[in-house]
């Protein structure tokens, strides 16, 4: 909403929630961690005003009035993640060959991939968790985009290179995501 030369928005902080920002980096602490993140911009202006969060800049042009949307919608992801978390849910596909799945340390290993002697691996990004029963893949974090980044990093891993997708559709692939349910 634009009032007067000047475009703001807020964001209301739910109880059990801190929110701190200093020189634009915005801190959100809650139940499930912290989470923090550089939002810098000189035009744009981001303070903690009793229980919200305003967002705004003194004479707008169209690409801060973007930003303030953009660091808006970053700083209410923060607060669901600390609060609720956020909930990605695959599943694994295969007609051919039985899949494995493993997780080791920071990776998540994929054996018997189309038959391959050597496991492929795709990278778990932040502090996601990951969980495996029978054919399904779930994984949970505080940070959208780390979770987004592991299950993104898990389906690239079993693209299928020199074989028609429509004979071999194996492969393990995003079914739902959104926030943790409860």
């Amino acid at each position: 909403m634009a009032i007067a030369g000047k475009s703001k928005q807020s964001i209301p902080i739910p109880e059990g929630v801190t929110v701190t920002v200093d020189d634009g980096v915005v801190t959100v602490n809650g139940p499930n961690g912290q989470l923090t993140r550089n939002l810098h911009h000189a035009k744009v202006k981001i303070q903690v005003q009793g229980n919200e969060v305003e967002v705004y800049c003194e004479l707008p042009r169209k690409k801060e009035n973007a930003l303030i949307g953009t660091y808006r919608s970053h700083i209410n992801n923060m607060i669901l993640g600390v609060t609720k978390g956020f909930e990605y849910k695959m599943k694994i596909v295969y007609s051919h060959f039985p899949l494995k799945v493993t997780v080791k340390d920071q990776d998540f290993v994929i054996d018997n991939f189309l038959g391959e002697k050597y496991p492929r691996t795709a990278k778990i990004v932040g502090d996601t968790k990951i969980v495996s029963k029978g054919d399904e893949v779930t994984l949970t974090g505080s940070c959208k985009e780390d979770v987004g980044q592991s299950a993104a990093n898990i389906e690239r891993a079993t693209k299928i290179k020199g074989y028609d997708p429509r004979v071999f559709q194996d492969g393990i692939y995003i079914v739902s995501k959104g926030v943790v349910p409860g």
